[in-house]
């Protein structure tokens, strides 16, 4: 589905709580086919967007979306917009996971090459390690549906940036914090250093 101009302004006029027929009318009837509710009394519209579409106009926005699963952030898209796998962070708070999505892409679009199964220094503050790691196969099984759904049913190249605790230890390594390592248990091989 295309995000007309149209279409466009009238979700900015959604997102800032007006109608595009005049301020702070309740909405009424269907917008790309899906139907509002009237606002209760007071309240807000009830918008029942289905999540595929919102997969869909996140990626026809900026090129790729974010979602996330219990546990973990990972991106849709990356392959198609930068020729990079798609990444996921687990066990990082999901604003943070979306804030170092948004750091990779970034790098990515500007032409910058991102090493994978190489440690690097520089991602996080502190110049702290990181690495990504092929995710393998088996690891695939049960996770990353809506990636695998938005691509008609094919599993996603998938790298899973794994990051350290406060003093530089990786979830592999013999002197990590114990809950940095159950936060994130390794999709991939252990990279050689």
């Amino acid at each position: 589905m295309a995000i007309t101009p149209s279409r466009q302004a009238t979700w900015n006029a959604i997102q800032r709580g007006r109608s595009t027929r005049g301020f702070c009318q309740p909405i009424r009837g269907t917008l790309w086919g899906v139907t509002h509710d009237p606002a209760p009394a007071g309240g807000l519209p009830n918008f029942k967007i289905p999540h595929a579409e919102k997969i869909e106009w996140m990626i026809e926005t900026r090129g790729w979306a974010v979602e996330l699963e219990p546990g973990s952030v990972y991106s849709i898209g990356f392959p198609e917009a930068f020729g990079f796998p798609d990444v996921v962070v687990l066990g990082m708070k999901p604003s943070g996971a979306s804030g170092i999505l948004e750091l990779i892409a970034d790098q990515l679009s500007a032409g910058v090459t991102i090493p994978i199964d190489t440690v690097v220094s520089g991602l996080f503050d502190g110049d702290l390690r990181s690495v990504l790691v092929v995710v393998e196969a088996d690891a695939l099984a049960g996770r990353f549906a809506t990636a695998r759904a938005w691509r008609g049913g094919v599993e996603p190249d998938m790298v899973q940036l794994v990051w350290p605790d406060r003093n530089g230890w990786f979830p592999f390594e013999s002197g990590v914090d114990p809950e940095v390592r159950a936060a994130q248990p390794l999709l991939g091989r252990i990279p050689e250093s």
